[in-house]
């Protein structure tokens, strides 16, 4: 969540950089009353105790105190009335912030949508065929490693089931994904799939985006949608040690989304579904670290798809394609031979202290004083588009699939 005294103190500036992030003009003139109101009634409350405050002592000696008894009476009388008048205002702007996403670094181009972000660097070079490219549902039913008939049967549409050598490169991944990072000094955690609405409030997936979520009938509880947010929560409503930071850790998990807004998207094959798995990075920080373990995890995932041999591109996402908890946004694309072009394959970010504010995460800085952590999260893969580029980019004119050296010991 924003810093609500920050944006009412620099509210023309941060309301511009909110305007790049597509942020309705009119939530920002409704954001600009409530703190003008919001100020007037405190100010006023603020008379009213000063009133109760100062002739509350004088009761003993006034002249006329029965008088004077009948004013402080009256006035606590209006003392109560606007205080709920500033709680009522305060509680609508805490309800109206929740909805507002986090600004972007200043770093962050300021563009409309993803034909504005901005390539930094190609990886490795996309591989040349003698004969047309198969497209990996074509592949995947051929082999019999994808199973889309069934899958939709015991489900619905966009959903898959995995089979045979298609199932074991699936699984080989997740643990070449895992023992990578650790490798890198993110530890292993193993969370529920399961959480309450706080977790998903605190990064950032409620109010927003619930739509995209599913929710179990009758209970506190939502899929998640990635580990980032059991992860990321599992220090939520703590004051943690400045000696202990940073926290980096890695996680598997399957993830769940209604996919609201992307109809018509990506039918075909097993790019976009409603389950699908992923191995997540996140970090904890010191304000003053996040940016160096930012890199970091860029470099780890990147790294991960050089060591794949995947032909991928990095991606500064520009202002207006920023996600909504993010200050800062570099995407990996991956070489999809069949498309011709690069599909994003994880995305990593900086939220700095906006999903802290939220889960309330803070650590003891080195003055003795509570402050709040960073938060960083990226995909390390998304194994099922890691999937989809290892079966285009190892396929041979027979229709086999070569496996990536690295993975061999996976099976």
């Amino acid at each position: 969540m924003l810093d609500l005294k920050l944006l009412q103190n620099n509210f023309e500036e941060i309301a511009k950089k909110l305007k790049a992030k597509k942020v309705d003009e009119n939530l920002l003139k409704e954001l600009s009353a409530l703190f003008i109101s919001l100020k007037k009634e405190k100010a006023l409350l603020e008379e009213l105790q000063a009133f109760q405050n100062k002739f509350s002592k004088e009761l003993a000696n006034a002249s006329d105190k029965e008088k004077l008894k009948a004013q402080l009476v009256e006035n606590k009388e209006k003392i109560s009335s606007q205080t709920k008048i500033v709680s009522d205002l305060e509680s609508k702007l805490e309800q109206i912030a929740a909805s507002v996403p986090n600004i972007p670094d200043d770093c962050v181009p300021v563009g409309k949508d993803e034909d504005e972000n901005v390539e930094l660097k190609k990886i490795l070079t996309p591989p040349e065929f003698d004969f047309t490219p198969k497209e990996h549902h074509d592949l995947g039913e051929s082999l019999d490693w994808l199973d889309f008939v069934r899958g939709v049967k015991i489900s619905q549409s966009r959903f898959c089931v995995l089979k045979n050598e298609g199932a074991l490169l699936n699984r080989a991944l997740v643990n070449y994904m895992i023992d990578f990072n650790k490798s890198r000094g993110f530890n292993l955690v193993n969370v529920p799939f399961l959480v309450n609405a706080n977790t998903m409030f605190g990064t950032g997936q409620l109010p927003k985006f619930k739509d995209d979520m599913y929710k179990i009938e009758n209970d506190d509880l939502y899929l998640i949608s990635t580990s980032e947010v059991p992860v990321t929560n599992l220090y939520s409503n703590e004051i943690l040690l400045a000696e202990s930071l940073p926290i980096k850790m890695t996680c598997y998990s399957a993830c769940f989304r209604q996919e609201a807004g992307s109809a018509g998207r990506d039918t075909r094959g097993i790019i976009r579904q409603h389950q699908f798995e992923k191995v997540e990075l996140v970090s904890i920080t010191k304000p003053e670290q996040s940016d160096i373990v930012f890199e970091e995890m860029v470099n780890c995932a990147s790294n991960l798809l050089t060591s794949l041999g995947l032909a991928h591109r990095h991606l500064m996402l520009c202002t207006g394609d920023l996600g909504f908890c993010a200050a800062k946004t570099i995407d990996l694309e991956v070489w999809i031979p069949s498309q011709n072009k690069y599909r994003e394959i994880s995305s990593i970010s900086n939220c700095r202290d906006f999903q802290a504010r939220r889960a309330k995460i803070r650590y003891k800085n080195e003055k003795g004083k509570n402050e709040l952590v960073h938060t960083l999260n990226g995909s390390s893969l998304a194994v099922g588009r890691t999937l989809v580029a290892i079966m285009e980019n190892y396929q041979e004119k027979d229709g086999k699939i070569a496996i990536p050296d690295v993975l061999r010991k996976y099976f």
